[in-house]
């Protein structure tokens, strides 16, 4: 899963970041409404939390603008301003949730991932074959075994099991699973590759497809 938090309080940012990070989930950043609506034009993000309050395009702006896409990314809206009519507005502008300050750090991460969950394309267990990966759980599983997985090795599983069949570039992996600040010439990808298809098992589950990535038939 890819977030981008939008907010301008750099403290918070960073707090949310950090706690979404050690949940394995990939976190940008952007400090106001431009540098917002400028990163959700540049990546795919699967939730983005939004706070309302934001310099230089308003928060409901932002929210108008980014809701009006099709398949784009789930949006989470954070205000100060917590009185039913606050949140009655912040929904009908296109947030799909709306949670206000101060907020419990696990019920942001819960609702994080619940918004991740909403898509057609991405039911909360995802079944190919032998496996099974439980997105809520973060667990995965071939043939009722459990096997043990990294963040980034459960990351890259969900992205390709939610392919269905497709191929998936090393690239496309590297933006969905790691963030803006990962090298785009990290070998990160090919690594995490390896070591996952070791750990489902035999016969390998992950074809490499030469010149165009991986994918999972």
């Amino acid at each position: 899963m890819r977030v981008l938090v939008v907010e301008d309080n750099e403290v918070v940012a960073r707090a949310i970041a950090a706690g979404l990070r050690d949940q394995g989930i990939a976190v940008d950043l952007a400090g106001d409404g431009a540098a917002g609506l400028d990163k959700a034009g540049l990546s795919p993000y699967d939730v983005i939390v939004l706070d309302r309050d934001l310099p230089v395009v308003h928060g409901d702006d932002v929210c108008a603008r980014l809701a009006g896409r099709s398949g784009g990314a789930r949006i989470l809206m954070l205000t100060a301003a917590g009185a039913p009519d606050d949140r009655v507005g912040g929904l009908n502008l296109g947030a799909d949730d709306y949670l206000p300050k101060p907020f419990h750090f696990p019920e942001l991460v819960a609702r994080v991932s619940a918004l991740s969950r909403r898509a057609p394309s991405a039911p909360p267990v995802l079944r190919r074959g032998e496996l099974t990966l439980d997105r809520p759980r973060r667990r995965a599983s071939r043939n009722g075994h459990l096997v043990p997985l990294t963040r980034k090795e459960l990351g890259v599983l969900e992205v390709l099991m939610s392919a269905d069949g497709a191929v998936i570039s090393a690239e496309e992996l590297l933006e969905r699973v790691w963030d803006e600040y990962a090298d785009p010439f990290t070998n990160a990808v090919a690594v995490t590759v390896m070591r996952l298809r070791r750990k489902l098992g035999h016969p390998p589950l992950i074809e490499t497809v030469t010149g165009s990535g991986y994918r999972l038939p």
